[in-house]
């Protein structure tokens, strides 16, 4: 079977389409279900603190999990779980059962991306890794594009209950294909061609690499390589959750909308998310097939990125219409996805396969770390206007640039002596 590494990823960025879906509903249906359950916009808040707390805890222990029983079981286990949980939502009628929902919806959700790492670095050559990272999380953008119109359309045919239930098959009707297409990694999978086998392991380097320095959580920690990964995470995710968790109820309480309105606006900054990721991988992955290094191609795209991000959000902090508001907001969600887009290839870049999804989860579970900082800031930030909270976000964006800069150091293959510090 021909580019059978494009049909991996494929259906890792179909899964990511899904995972969106799942974790937008409830924003999206939010006024409706919090007038049946008797819910505010601070529980809101608590809410989206207890899915990313489970998240966080989910992001490390399923790195772990990747790398212990592999790939193909690993991303099963996780759409299992996660795709239960969102269905079990049909079933609430207080805040507590859909607070305990929220808390295992965020641990299995967060087995998609250490495993998309993963799976990275073991099924594409340094030169594509970022352009398939790309396709990986423009499935994120995608899925926040259909999600807000696809759950207003099947709320408003369905009822909030029924939805939950209907967007809970996806997961199940996704494994069909993932437990018959993924059958091994990429060195043992039975319908691999020589000639694609060959391409992933380049001439030696790519494939000595994926093999090489796998040290545990305690060495990988010693090398303020790691440390980069993790604290510009810690700084620039919590910009793309603060516009996930919270742009719905900003349309809704700057603008006046309702379910119908959100559903008809807040899929718009997401295209802008979309072409920012396919936009950072195409250029990194160019820049290197122009003979420029990983070290220059990487930074390049990330600082870039960082770069279209801070004009609009400063300017979002003014915007009177919600047609100028999104469209602003697209640039930002522009610019994140080509930075962290890039930033999320660094374990495969430093590490061996091995400790590739131990250390893409732990850069998870700093990102959701600072994103819950952020989450409680809202409601105190956000009482005259969203402005104030638009101004934080931009100061994170330099200080994620700059852990990159300052520990990230060459990027290249580490070995157990080397910068550590």
């Amino acid at each position: 079977m021909k580019n059978l590494r494009w049909m991996v990823i494929g259906l890792i960025g179909l899964a990511t389409v899904i995972n969106y879906i799942d974790r937008n509903a409830l924003a999206v249906m939010w006024p409706a279900v919090s007038r049946e359950i008797g819910a505010d916009k601070s529980d809101y808040a608590l809410l989206v603190t207890i899915f990313m707390l489970a998240y966080a805890v989910g992001q490390s222990a399923f790195g772990r999990i990747f790398d212990v029983i592999g790939t193909r079981m690993g991303f099963a286990v996780s759409i299992l779980f996660w795709s239960l949980s969102i269905g079990l939502h049909s079933l609430v009628r207080s805040l507590g059962l859909l607070g305990l929902l929220r808390v295992t919806l965020g641990f299995s959700e967060a087995g998609n991306w250490p495993g998309a790492a993963k799976a990275n670095a073991l099924w594409f050559p340094q030169k594509e890794r970022a352009l398939a990272q790309g396709i990986f999380n423009a499935g994120a953008s995608l899925g926040a594009i259909v999600s807000a119109p696809l759950v207003a359309l099947l709320f408003t045919g369905f009822g909030w209950r029924v939805t939950f239930l209907l967007i809970g098959v996806l997961g199940f009707l996704w494994l069909l294909p993932w437990l018959f297409l993924y059958r091994a990694d990429s060195a043992a999978h039975p319908w691999l061609t020589q000639a694609e086998r060959d391409h992933i392991a380049g001439d030696g380097k790519d494939r000595a690499e994926a093999a090489g320095y796998s040290p545990g959580w305690t060495e990988m920690l010693r090398h303020r390589e790691s440390w980069a990964i993790i604290l510009s995470r810690f700084f620039l995710d919590p910009v793309w959750w603060l516009f996930v968790s919270w742009l719905p109820i900003y349309l809704a309480e700057t603008f006046g909308f309702d379910v119908q309105q959100i559903g008809l606006f807040a899929w718009v900054p997401f295209v802008g998310a979309m072409a920012g990721s396919l936009t950072g991988g195409w250029l990194s992955g160019a820049l290197i097939a122009r003979g420029r290094g990983v070290n220059f191609a990487r930074k390049t795209a990330i600082t870039l990125g960082c770069a279209i991000m801070l004009p609009p959000l400063l300017l979002t902090m003014h915007a009177a219409t919600p047609l100028y508001a999104v469209l602003l907001i697209a640039v930002i969600l522009f610019g994140f996805q080509m930075a962290i887009n890039n930033i999320q290839t660094l374990p495969a870049d430093y590490f061996g396969g091995g400790t590739v999804g131990s250390l893409a989860g732990l850069g998870g579970t700093a990102a959701v770390a600072g994103t819950l900082v952020t989450t409680w800031l809202v409601p105190v930030m956000t009482k005259a206007s969203y402005a104030p909270i638009f101004a934080l976000a931009a100061a994170l964006v330099p200080a994620s640039l700059l852990c990159i800069w300052l520990l990230g150091g060459r990027i290249a293959p580490l070995s157990s002596s080397k910068n550590k510090g």
